[in-house]
């Protein structure tokens, strides 16, 4: 009688609670390894294909909850299977693992003093976007599902990213790369999910957007050349740098005048020109370089033949030559959240913050390369508030820059979250989810 008892008391949290207590509970478990993790991860920042430490963390971390573990991937990446205990599909959870080549300037006990060369110049290292946070919070999920294994419907592939900021000059890397090294196959991933940290919402929030919810991103390089000439005989040259700020000028021209702003924004940003060396020659060339967003692939085209047609015209006008490269050395494709995936793990979004913390929201023009794997099989990225509760937003550092700051007890629902949707997914997906 007393085994009988015992037994009945220790299945109990599991049948007659449910799934979300147990979940519940192990996230609670978990949440100071994932804080001392990102705290680790943080105060040891890595560039773009140079994640070899992170990488080493991670992989120990899946190897010791009995994940198959494969590195290498694309470099620096790691990919680790967990095999559940019931029948299911194959899903994808990815975390991105590089920082950037900045200085931090914050006061936190674990802040970073790593620094290295980046482009001939020296510079600090700091996980200024939050990836040290979206690689703790997968080891925490990981460690979650793997302590729940038997109620795992299907396979869950964990994916660990290097150079999502880009890689460096001359090398492959981000998520095309480990596309292209086998990452979404053997086996097939049937959805794919992801989570970026955001500096700038409330704690506790987790906002998302079906359909184009981040821009494709590339830059451009314009090489306008005409004919150098002293400065003091203007009439004698053709002058590039003239000819340079009517392409801006008219550039500008492309988004207010032809996109429809009510249904989708778009972005033509020049950032630097650079022509010339002295006060009084008139040089035979300029080059400027730019970056350009759109939130459809229509919207896309037609932003590229405008501003292909605006240079090369407006150079032909004034008898110079306008030569477009775009992209020049970088491009992602719009991030496309699944609206029929989107629609369908709303329910598992709500249940893991409240309903009135899943938050529909414009989209945004800045890139991510999640894109790409949201090309190979459906897919749906969100965002998790990591502002402190009361704090102002327009006094908040924003992402990318040295005062970064993102609150850690945002870290919980992340995790929450993220398993949730690894668990939920099996149960509300029916039929094909097409994009």
């Amino acid at each position: 009688m007393k085994r009988s008892l015992f037994l009945f008391l220790f299945v109990l949290p599991v049948f007659a609670f449910g799934q979300d207590v147990v979940l519940n509970r192990l996230v609670d478990q978990v949440e100071g390894k994932v804080i001392a993790w990102r705290r680790d991860i943080h105060e040891h920042p890595e560039l773009g294909n140079r994640e070899v430490r992170t990488a080493d963390l991670v992989a120990k971390h899946l190897r010791s909850l009995g994940l198959e573990v494969s590195t290498g991937v694309a470099k620096t990446g790691v990919a680790g299977i967990l095999k559940g205990g019931l029948p299911g599909p194959v899903i994808a959870l990815r975390a991105d693992m590089d920082a950037l080549p900045v200085t931090e300037n914050t006061n936190l006990p674990f802040a970073s003093h790593v620094k290295t060369a980046y482009n001939g110049q020296e510079t600090g290292v700091m996980h200024a976007c939050g990836h040290d946070a979206h690689v703790a919070i997968m080891m925490g999920v990981a460690e979650v599902l793997a302590s729940m294994k038997k109620q795992v419907r299907g396979t869950i592939k964990f994916i660990f990213q290097p150079a999502e900021e880009g890689a460096p000059d001359g090398e492959e890397g981000g998520a095309k790369l480990m596309i292209k090294e086998g990452v979404m196959d053997n086996p097939k991933v049937e959805a794919v999910f992801g989570l970026h940290m955001a500096a700038l919402t409330e704690t506790g929030k987790i906002t998302y957007r079906p359909a184009g919810t981040m821009a494709s991103a590339c830059d451009m390089k314009i090489t306008v050349t005409g004919k150098s000439s002293h400065g003091a005989f203007p009439w004698g040259a053709v002058d590039p740098i003239t000819v340079a700020a009517q392409i801006v000028v008219n550039l500008q021209t492309i988004v207010s005048r032809n996109l429809n702003v009510t249904e989708n924004a778009g972005v033509v940003t020049i950032g630097s020109i650079n022509g010339g060396n002295r006060y009084n020659i008139i040089p035979e060339k300029v080059e400027m370089m730019g970056t350009v967003r759109a939130l459809s692939p229509e919207d896309e085209k037609m932003i590229y033949d405008k501003i292909r047609l605006i240079a090369t015209k407006t150079a032909e006008a004034n008898g110079a030559v306008a030569t477009v490269e775009l992209p020049y050395t970088i491009y992602n494709p719009v991030n496309f959240n699944n609206v029929e995936l989107t629609n369908k793990m709303l329910p598992s979004l709500r249940k893991a913050a409240g309903d009135t913390n899943v938050v529909f929201v414009p989209a945004q023009t800045i890139g991510e390369d999640f894109a790409w794997l949201a090309q190979q099989a459906p897919g749906l990225f969100i965002f998790l508030g990591a502002l402190p509760k009361g704090a102002d937003p327009r006094k908040a550092a924003p992402h990318h820059t040295a005062g970064f700051f993102i609150d850690e007890s945002s870290f919980k629902l992340g995790v929450r979250a993220l398993a949730s949707l690894a668990l939920d997914y099996p149960s509300v997906q029916q039929g094909s989810t097409k994009k």
